[in-house]
């Protein structure tokens, strides 16, 4: 009896919030409560992991106001549920009605996903950075509502850069002043500096394997004024601005720098690395923010890292180097083979509500909404601890200036399993960069030719 009293009081107090004027809530508001779904059954195939299950901790509220039942029927890292995701959708298996997506994977989904425009008035979707829903629309069709979008900032150990003997030590070593790293050879010299002289277990730590080293070695390239492809869609990552990156690189595995598991490595045994406080530089994705600075779990880190702007790129690129940004956003599809459709786009409506993602955004991820940006600035401002603000300003810049995705194109995935294996094997030094990059290459020329990219 208690029980079902406290569900109609939850009930009500819905009905009651929905019922308000938009300017009489001050609270962040849901959507997507507003259909009887009563007795349909919506699967989920998901991200999960570190903090991304907190936002699945809502959906009990959406279930409760809309008579529906979620069912997550996966809950895997983003490169296990892209493979997922291929497999089911090549034989026919998706049976589910809402899955993870990003705008780095999408391309290769949109034969078998719903176009979303036609279920989204211009209304709900005004709150949306432009620039990502440009980048979740491919052939004029919709097909991603984005959740929270990535780009890294440079996370380094403040009690490495605010150590007057060290500093000292540094100085005499190198004849530079020991600061904040702007550019990656600072990186590499600072690196070295901190294993070298056991400051640090290790200089810097990256993800190693599948599209994640893919995606930080473009990022690399392209920040040293390098690319992956030309205009006419030819490999040129194995020119020597990527023969450079790729032999620094190795040299970090060989020497130290980087663990011996790094190409073992994706997101949560990075930040593992950093959090342990084993590791003096590194890009990390935003959303690991709160993460790091709660103290019962990162003890060794929390209050004692900062954050900069990406680095830029090896010289060697001359006038063409610029700011790292590997960037893109998380997000949400509807299978086109989805038994319950207008339930999955009710329940994306939901997870990605100005209420949801203000509360996703506290954890630390960038939002994609502007009205949840507004939100959580306010709350930066009134906050004690100093890079809770500096952290918005800085990200607003990189979103507004460094922001570059990798090439929208359904082959990213599959031209990713060929250059990553590569450069994990100049990493290993079980082959030269050069050989290693041309092989690639030419494997990658192939793919592209299958693809109808030459004439």
């Amino acid at each position: 009896m208690i029980r079902k009293l406290s569900l109609i009081v939850l009930v009500l107090a819905l009905v009651w919030l929905l019922a308000l004027p938009a300017t009489a809530q001050d609270e962040p508001q849901y959507a997507g409560l507003d259909m009887d779904l009563s007795g349909i059954n919506i699967k989920m195939a998901n991200i999960g992991g570190g903090t991304y299950e907190a936002m699945y901790e809502s959906i009990p509220i959406f279930e409760e106001a809309t008579g529906a039942t979620v069912e997550i029927v996966a809950l895997l890292d983003g490169f296990a549920i892209d493979q997922k995701l291929k497999v089911d959708f090549a034989t026919g298996a998706a049976d589910y009605d809402v899955a993870w997506d990003h705008t780095s994977f999408v391309a290769q989904y949109t034969p078998f996903l719903l176009p979303l425009q036609d279920y989204f008035s211009e209304e709900e979707l005004a709150p949306f950075s432009p620039a990502i829903l440009d980048a979740a629309t491919i052939d004029g069709n919709l097909y991603l509502i984005p959740r929270h979008a990535d780009i890294s900032p440079i996370h380094y150990r403040k009690d490495l850069y605010e150590d007057e003997a060290i500093a000292a030590a540094y100085m005499e070593a190198t004849g530079e002043a020991l600061e904040v790293p702007s550019t990656l050879e600072q990186i590499d010299r600072q690196a070295r500096f901190f294993v070298e002289n056991d400051h640090s277990t290790y200089g810097y730590t990256l993800a190693g394997r599948d599209e994640a080293l893919n995606g930080r070695f473009y990022e690399m390239v392209f920040a040293s004024g390098g690319a992956m492809f030309d205009e006419n869609w030819e490999p040129v990552f194995n020119d020597e601005i990527g023969v450079a990156v790729a032999e620094m690189l190795r040299g970090w595995y060989q020497d130290g720098i980087i663990p011996a598991d790094t190409t073992s490595l994706v997101w949560d045994g990075v930040a593992a690395y950093f959090c342990n406080g084993d590791t003096a530089i590194k890009l990390e994705w935003y959303g690991w923010y709160a993460y790091f600075q709660d103290p019962e779990n990162c003890p060794n880190i929390s209050e004692n890292f900062g954050l900069a702007r990406g680095f830029t790129g090896l010289s060697i690129g001359g006038d063409a180097v610029r700011p790292s940004g590997w960037a893109g956003a998380h997000a949400f599809s509807v299978p086109a083979s989805a038994p319950n459709p207008q339930a999955g786009i009710q329940l994306i409506k939901f997870l990605s509500s100005e209420r949801v993602a203000y509360e996703e955004a506290q954890l630390g991820y960038l939002p994609t909404r502007d009205d949840v940006w507004d939100r959580v600035i306010a709350d930066a401002a009134a906050s004690d601890r100093a890079l809770d603000r500096e952290r918005l300003e800085l990200a607003k810049l990189q979103v507004a200036e460094d922001f570059r995705t990798p090439p929208l194109i359904a082959e990213w995935i599959p031209f990713s399993n060929i250059l990553y294996p590569k450069v994990q094997a100049i990493m290993l030094g079980d082959i030269g960069a050069q050989e290693g990059l041309d092989q690639a290459a030419a494997d990658t020329r192939e793919l592209m030719a299958d693809a109808g990219y030459y004439d």
